[in-house]
């Protein structure tokens, strides 16, 4: 009995271990399974997580973009090293995107052309083109890219850009630094659809058979052509230069006379040498248009200062008027007074001042020039623009349209849908539209053709033109009473005189040999 009580008490613990180790087995893969199921939970939560977040940071209107992200920019790095992350990352595709279309009451016409839009970007931001179409997805409906100089250029000594928080405003002193022409053509070409074997060449139709410079519907690309530092201050030929280079790239051109950073630069709004460099760069123009299949004309603007008195602007409205070639004005670049109001401690440097600080000297500037150019001939506004009030402020003052630049650096990339916003709704409270209160403006305040001849013949100013004209014509009538007297010299026929006042220009016959 002893041996069998042994016996089974001996043969108790192989039992009990046998069944702990079924137990142990069987549970052995249900925890794999968990934590696979777990991981699973974790792996969606974070698909997910990741894609609500992308879809908030691509949105321009993610209070992400305005309160922490820009802040944080403009208060770590320098005025300079946050504009160059700003540029790279819109260029990189990787930006916020503007996702909404714009309001139908925010259609504005240019020179035939419907924009979607009358905000846009004024040039000093994407100073070489690496960043077009992450600005247009914004939602400016007009970029202007530059200043863009013929030969590649640093620019002035750094620092050269300085904020002013306390008053929401830029001072720079960049000085044109430009990669240069060749450089930012071939920036402007890479955008471009590839060509088909069956297409035309690029020579004959260098959009490739784009309508828009642009490469999208109700949306211009202007180009902004500076001067180099080292070319003489009244040379033109920069300016032609870059007229015959990117004519053929873009929808609009912009003639830079205004940069205060370009020494003698300025100089060249004065009447004499302006009316020589439109003429020149009108003509250049025109050999653009002639070269192209498409009959490719861009726009020619020209760009001014805000810092002139009224005698000046009228100068610049005369020779906008007579040179025949403008087709718009940019009013105005950045000012070089500091007016009383301006009070952060960056104010005493040097340079061109903007933000909301040159808004009043931008709006008189516009108002005078406005009255002495005819409705045909559109201004663009730009100058402390930063809200949709600012914006409608300008079309009452007779702007076809309008540019942002240093709102756009404090507000982050949300701030051209804010201000479209902003005014679609005052438009609508208004009962009216952009193009409405602009033909209404423009047609109040333009020059009328009879004030036009009432002020040529009233003034001494208006005599001196007119006997300029006349000496024009004679001049012109001389060429060709000249160029008819050596037709008929090489027509040996009969002899003729042509009266010219009390002097006779004889044409006879060369001598016949006998």
């Amino acid at each position: 009995m002893l041996r069998l009580a042994a016996s089974r008490s001996f043969t108790r613990p192989p039992l009990s271990t046998t069944l702990v180790t079924r137990r142990a087995a069987s549970s052995a893969p249900q925890q794999p399974a968990r934590s696979y199921a777990r991981t699973a939970v974790y792996g969606s939560l974070f698909v997910v997580s990741a894609g609500l977040f992308a879809v908030y940071y691509f949105d321009c209107r993610a209070s992400l973009h305005k309160y922490i992200v820009t802040p944080v920019i403009r208060y770590t790095l320098d005025p300079e090293a946050g504009h160059r992350l700003a540029v790279r990352v819109l260029g990189s595709g990787l930006a916020p995107r503007d996702p909404l279309p714009d309001d139908e009451v925010l259609k504005v016409e240019l020179w035939g052309e419907e924009l979607s839009s009358p905000i846009g970007l004024a040039a000093g931001f994407d100073k070489n083109g690496e960043a077009i179409d992450g600005l247009f997805n914004l939602g400016f409906s007009w970029v202007e890219i530059g200043s863009v100089t013929p030969k590649p250029q640093p620019g002035n000594p750094k620092p050269r850009v300085f904020h002013l928080p306390n008053d929401a405003a830029l001072i720079n002193r960049y000085g044109f630094p430009s990669d240069g022409h060749a450089a930012v053509l071939s920036r402007l070409r890479a955008r471009l659809p590839a060509l088909l074997p069956y297409s035309t060449t690029e020579s004959e139709d260098p959009l490739h058979g784009a309508e828009h410079a642009s490469l999208r519907p109700n949306s211009l690309l202007a180009v902004n052509l500076g001067k180099n530092k080292t070319s003489p201050p009244d040379s033109i030929a920069d300016f032609v230069t870059g007229v015959r280079t990117f004519g053929p790239y873009a929808d609009a051109l912009v003639v830079n006379v205004s940069s205060p950073n370009t020494p003698g630069l300025r100089g060249m709004q004065s009447r004499t040498l302006l009316e020589e460099l439109l003429v020149g760069v009108s003509a250049a123009r025109d050999e653009v248009a002639t070269a192209s299949a498409r009959k490719h004309r861009p726009k020619l603007l020209l760009k001014i200062a805000p810092d002139l008195d009224e005698a000046e602007v009228a100068d610049i409205a005369e020779a906008v008027r007579t040179s025949g070639g403008v087709d718009g004005v940019i009013v105005s670049n950045t000012t070089v007074r500091r007016p009383p109001g301006v009070t952060d401690v960056n104010k005493v440097e040097q340079g061109g001042l903007s933000g909301p600080p040159l808004k009043p000297y931008t709006l008189a500037t516009l108002r005078t020039l406005r009255s002495q150019l005819p409705a045909s001939i559109p201004l663009i506004g730009c100058g402390g623009i930063s809200s949709g009030a600012d914006a409608l402020e300008y079309a009452r003052a007779g702007a076809s349209a309008v540019q942002l630049y240093t709102a756009f650096g404090y507000g982050g990339p949300g701030v051209a849908r804010e201000v479209k916003d902003e005014l679609a709704a005052l438009l609508r409270k208004e009962g009216t539209t952009w193009a409405q209160v602009v033909r209404e403006a423009v047609a109040e305040k333009s020059l009328k053709p009879d004030e036009r001849l009432a002020a040529v013949e009233g003034s001494e100013e208006g005599r001196a033109e007119s006997v300029k004209l006349l000496v024009q014509e004679a001049e012109e009538l001389k060429r060709l009473l000249e160029g008819l007297g050596e037709r008929m010299k090489e027509k040996a026929g009969e002899g003729v005189s042509l009266a010219g006042g009390q002097q006779y220009v004889a044409v006879t016959p060369p001598p016949i040999d006998s």
